[in-house]
């Protein structure tokens, strides 16, 4: 009985670890993801967009303004806004099995045909595991602060 019991608790001991580190790496993918789709967007890098977010995509901007993945990579491959400088602070990644909500604050420099244009955001994005990898499906932004 003793041996029984040492075996099971091994087992949910072993079990805990692994998903512990399964979440570690998850979090660190999506770290990743984020610091490439940020530079991504800074450099119009639309082949990387294109694999890190989702076809499905629902982008809101910190003015209210919704975007489809299209919309949003046509604006940028456009010209009309250009993201001069992202820089992301107080991220924080959460994994909830096959999804992962990211939150934090960010100082944004865009230039558009009104001139040059800095602030800072606070943002939640989601990211769903489809087809084996992380895709961004949502993300929506307010600003804060003066």
């Amino acid at each position: 009985m003793k041996q029984m019991f040492l075996v099971m608790i091994s087992f949910v001991c072993l079990s805990a670890l692994a998903t512990a580190q399964v979440i570690r790496e998850g979090e660190s993918e999506i770290r990743e993801l984020e610091r490439q789709r940020f530079r991504a967007m800074e450099r119009v890098d639309v082949a990387t967009l294109n694999r890190i977010l989702s076809d499905d995509l629902i982008y809101t901007h910190a003015n209210g303004l919704q975007q489809t993945k299209a919309e949003l990579i046509g604006v940028l491959g456009s010209g009309d806004m250009k993201y001069e400088s992202i820089a992301p602070n107080d991220t924080r990644v959460r994994i909830y099995d096959q999804a992962a909500v990211v939150t934090g604050h960010a100082s944004i420099k865009i230039k558009t045909g009104g001139g040059e244009q800095g602030f800072k955001i606070c943002y939640l994005d989601v990211y769903v595991k489809q087809d084996g990898r992380w895709q961004m499906v949502a993300w929506q932004s307010s600003r804060v602060g003066p």
